[in-house]
């Protein structure tokens, strides 16, 4: 077995703390870790994908397992396994780059998951079981739905999708219009009525969706609860907790919600520099997300500049003041982020799209997969052409109350190459073509690390100060 771990925070890694008592225990229950991680469902996956090579993708909190649940598997597959933890960019994607880089033929996810469909490997996923009262949601369901023609569908976390068949059995004599959503990740609608949203497919009433329709959700708050309640935010909410075991009514603070996503998008319309975050590199067609972002960016007369750094934090974005504005391209539940804590917005890519494109208009809706902006999306909408006498239009920004410029250009040209954005570097390590960029790199008084090789001189090591910073020691009291 070959264990590859790959992290973007080194100082994490280094403070981390592991207990070897509770991995002991939890590695000594082999019956409790073959129901809780599915290993027949994984073996069998393996054998029929034939794969001799499989990456084995852990979040953080079930690292503990790994080496137990990647022997038991190479035993009974014969296949060699590696162990992949601490993503670059959220553990509920697919990390189908790190998977590559050990030369897997197929790839196993194990937690909380996105969903989110994959082209390069086949892909499986391995929630867990975690322990949920299914009586007592079944209950919860009845005391606060009480009208039983009501049109309802029923989502859950992944992590009890589990319980929805029992669930299922429980309710659907007495409700005859409630809808169960079945896991799907291979993005495929099988008929014309059915609804494909966040990895879940269901068959809603098409006379009654969405307006009509409420939604219980059995699971906890989290970014897949308000990803639901941001893209249908006129419907009811219900949900149940199984770790409080609580129902209750939602929905109260959507409406803040939404009016902080709007401020967002006036934001990015007062916006002159966009800075495009590649926020996954797993998720399907997010090569196609960045060219058309970096299009409608140039159409709508601003400047853009593509940024890849792994899992995002206010410092590494503070290191570019001239930014006005971030857009997020990752997957549904990683792109919303709550960026009070940055030094700038930032924004999903429909709400930059909103900003830019004139033919957009706000409904009041969030779309957090981007794949629905794309060519041939639910939610496309083309730039509408502009004529000579259109290019310069003026509009009032409803944060400062003041005239802003809008300078719209023509759709851009097929033909401008995939590198036109990268600018070489001259022999003395600046920036070759002077465009902003280089402008603001130059006027930086510090402008990175470059490796000198052979011009430093070597001096032998020293001994430095003694003592603390208000009082050294070789330091006379004065």
């Amino acid at each position: 077995m070959t264990t590859a771990l790959f992290s973007s925070d080194g100082e994490e890694v280094i403070t981390r703390n592991l207990s070897a008592t509770n991995l002991s225990v939890r590695i000594s229950a082999d019956e409790t870790l073959d129901e809780i991680y599915d290993l027949q469902k994984t073996i069998d996956f393996i054998q029929g994908q034939g794969a001799t090579k499989v990456a084995l993708q852990f979040p953080d909190e079930l690292l503990v397992d790994s080496v137990s649940i990647a022997r038991k598997l190479e035993d009974a597959t014969g296949a060699k396994m590696y162990i992949l933890g601490d993503t670059s960019y959220g553990s509920c994607c697919v990390d189908e780059v790190a998977a590559e880089h050990v030369g897997a033929d197929a790839l196993v996810h194990y937690g909380r998951a996105c969903l989110s469909p994959c082209r390069r490997l086949p892909v499986t996923y391995v929630f867990g079981r975690k322990p949920v009262d299914v009586k007592l949601c079944a209950e919860a369901f009845q005391n606060l739905i009480t009208d039983r023609e009501a049109p309802v569908v029923v989502f859950s976390d992944v992590l009890y999708n589990r319980i929805l068949v029992e669930l299922e059995a429980m309710l659907v004599p007495s409700y005859s219009r409630v809808v169960f959503s079945k896991l799907s990740w291979l993005g495929e609608v099988s008929s014309s009525g059915e609804v494909y949203k966040f990895g879940r497919r269901f068959t809603p009433e098409p006379s009654l969706w969405p307006d009509s329709y409420s939604f219980f959700y059995v699971g906890g708050e989290g970014p897949s609860f308000n990803n639901l309640l941001l893209t249908w935010p006129n419907c009811s909410f219900f949900s149940f907790n199984p770790v409080t075991m609580e129902g209750r009514k939602e929905g109260l603070n959507v409406n803040r919600a939404l009016m902080k996503r709007f401020y967002l998008i006036e934001k990015a319309r007062d916006a002159q520099v966009v800075g495009i975050l590649v926020g996954t590199l797993g998720v399907s067609d997010y090569l196609s997300a960045l060219t058309h972002l970096k299009n409608i960016i140039r159409q709508a007369g601003k400047k853009s500049y593509m940024l890849s750094m792994g899992k995002l934090n206010p410092a590494k974005l503070a290191n570019f003041p001239e930014v006005d504005i971030f857009v997020l391209v990752a997957c549904p539940e990683n792109s919303m982020l709550d960026s009070s804590d940055f030094y700038r917005p930032i924004v999903t890519p429909d709400e930059m799209e909103v900003a830019c494109n004139p033919a957009r208009e706000w409904n009041g809706c969030c779309i957090t997969d981007f794949r629905e902006l794309l060519p041939g999306g639910p939610a496309h909408v083309v730039f509408p052409e502009i004529h000579p006498g259109d290019t310069d239009r003026t509009d009032v920004s409803l944060i400062t109350g003041e005239l802003r410029s809008v300078r719209l250009s023509a759709a851009e040209t097929p033909d401008e190459g995939p590198c036109a954005s990268l600018a070489q570097r001259n022999r003395d390590t600046t920036v070759a073509e002077l465009g902003p960029a280089a402008s603001f790199l130059s006027s930086r008084s510090w402008q990175g690390l470059d490796k000198a090789l052979g011009q430093s001189a070597v001096v032998k090591a020293v001994e430095g100060r003694r003592g603390i910073a208000i009082a050294y020691e070789d330091e006379t009291s004065g």
